[in-house]
């Protein structure tokens, strides 16, 4: 009844994937593609099966950041279940995410990451982990840590399927882009797009927006609804992790950073509120305030009402009156120090922490991140320096952590 059920729920270009999967045709599947391409719901789909079909197989399905599970593949796979018409026979637990079928006990373990330690100490009650599903493959450090992870769990039995879904990152240079051009036996690679999907699926409101986007922005099309790696190759920042953050894991930050980049028209204003890992040198950005043509006066009220005056805001010191403005509105705010280097320095500090960008929470600073790339000469050759351009919340970014990186203060 589930199989018949599943080439009714699974999108045309999933076929012949389906049977690689279930005829074990290879033990690691690359699943790319941009939004709406169906290809976490059809993961979501093969996993119950195999279990139902491999009796001492359990799964293990992660995300890098536990706290984003609940809602992100835990729903999925309910989802999957119920549209399966299996969905009595599966129990769900919520601490921690599991879902078990009630027939044999197998399970389902939905698990972060960012705890390592507790993966290595993973247990199931028989059998083996026969199946790992590593969703948002591209927020995972790189091809070291999930081989790490799969070195843990990859053990015990004969038969294993991994399977690794994601958006592809605009940058070619990003490690999941790069490491999906490698060639490897016992892998399938599989692209698919929201053009392979049954309109009826996604609904005209869906396809009416990529039209919008399209028109408006092909490039950014491209990427985000074709899943095309349109970056040249000569991304600044390499190391930016576009995934959400949630409200759980916003509340829990301490050590928060404010920058402001002053702008009018066309220039932008750019506000950025952010906060600082240390330890894992991270920095998330949490809440943005990206206009044109507002005075000075009504972006301190938009900051205040956000509630944003609790901590220090380092500003652009180009316009002292800017600042000035900001302090009699009571703000907390004072102007960057510059000097020779700065700005290169202050690059460079940047470059060498992971960024990440919740493409909701900052959608403007997440696009100018994610294309801000260095230029090349007349044959094609990288120059060295950062261009001044499409920068604003770059720049609000770099104002905000100038105490950790300013040669005269300390680094952290």
């Amino acid at each position: 009844m589930g199989e018949i059920r599943l080439r009714e729920l699974l999108g045309p270009a999933f076929l012949e994937l389906e049977r690689d999967v279930f005829r074990h045709g290879h033990t690691h599947y690359d699943l790319s593609g941009g939004r709406g391409s169906l290809k976490s719901s059809a993961v979501s789909l093969f996993v119950p099966l195999l279990l139902v079909q491999h009796p001492e197989a359990h799964a293990l399905v992660l995300r890098k950041v536990g706290n984003t599970l609940r809602d992100s593949v835990f729903a999925q796979y309910m989802w999957a279940v119920d549209k399966l018409g299996m969905g009595a026979l599966w129990e769900a637990r919520m601490s921690p995410p599991e879902l078990i079928y009630r027939p044999t006990g197998q399970r389902i373990l939905f698990r972060g990451a960012d705890d390592p330690m507790k993966l290595k100490s993973l247990k199931v009650p028989f059998g083996y982990i026969a199946v790992t599903h590593f969703e948002e493959k591209d927020q995972f450090a790189g091809r070291e840590e999930i081989r790490s992870i799969l070195q843990s769990t990859m053990r015990g039995g004969e038969l294993f399927w991994n399977f690794e879904s994601y958006n592809p990152p605009i940058s070619r240079d990003n490690w999941a882009n790069r490491d999906a051009l490698e060639d490897r036996p016992d892998r399938l690679r599989h692209k698919s797009t929201y053009l392979d999907a049954p309109r009826a699926w996604l609904g005209e409101a869906f396809f009416a927006e990529a039209e919008r986007l399209r028109a408006r922005d092909e490039r950014a099309y491209r990427h985000e609804y074709l899943g095309e790696a349109v970056g040249t190759g000569a991304s600044v920042f390499t190391r930016l992790e576009a995934r959400a953050i949630s409200d759980e894991e916003l509340a829990r930050f301490d050590r928060i950073f404010q920058g402001a980049d002053w702008g009018w028209y066309p220039d932008k204003f750019a506000f950025l509120r952010t906060a600082y890992d240390a330890a894992q040198e991270r920095i998330y950005l949490l809440d943005e305030y990206y206009v044109n043509c507002k005075s000075n006066r009504e972006t301190a009220r938009w900051v205040l009402d956000k509630g944003y005056g609790d901590y220090p805001i380092v500003c652009d010191s180009a316009e002292p009156k800017s600042v000035a403005d900001w302090r009699d509105m009571g703000l907390p705010a004072r102007g960057a120090v510059k000097g020779p280097g700065s700005v290169d320095y202050g690059f460079k500090w940047l470059q060498g922490r992971t960024i990440v960008a919740d493409p909701v929470r900052t959608p403007n600073a997440y696009r100018e991140l994610a294309g801000y790339e260095y230029a090349r000469d007349s044959e094609g050759n990288l120059i060295s320096g950062y261009p001044d351009r499409d920068d604003h919340a770059i720049s609000a970014l770099r104002y905000a952590y100038e105490s950790l990186f300013n040669r005269r203060g300390a680094m952290a």
